[in-house]
């Protein structure tokens, strides 16, 4: 992971929003460090299986790909929710202007609870 003067450095909004998910989630007892550590090093093992260079660009990735691993393996949302979630977020992105904040919901179509 990227780091600058021993604090976690990230290359987009989203990156820090992960890293954040995943304390709070941790926070709140959805599981323990040790099995964070073991599903993101298995995310990560899995990755470089399948020709992931490990560059360092796609920690967060291997990041985002754990939290969904964890929160679906312990039913807090499904696959399926996480992909209209995330379809959402492409159609939002899709329908705002450059140099406007994405907002769910933007292109008229409405939003399910992830």
């Amino acid at each position: 992971m990227p780091r600058a003067q021993d604090e976690p450095v990230f290359r987009a909004p989203w990156e820090a929003r992960a890293f954040a998910l995943a304390v709070s989630l941790h926070a709140q007892g959805l599981f323990t460090w040790s099995e964070w550590a073991e599903t993101l090093s298995a995310t990560i093992r899995a990755a470089q299986a399948a020709g992931d260079p490990d560059c360092g660009d796609s920690y967060y990735r291997h990041w985002l790909a754990a939290l969904e691993r964890l929160v679906t393996e312990r039913n807090v949302t499904t696959h399926a929710r996480l992909a209209a979630r995330r379809d959402a977020w492409e159609r939002a992105a899709a329908a705002t202007p450059h140099g406007e904040p994405i907002e769910l919901g933007r292109d008229g179509k409405p939003v399910s609870p992830a």
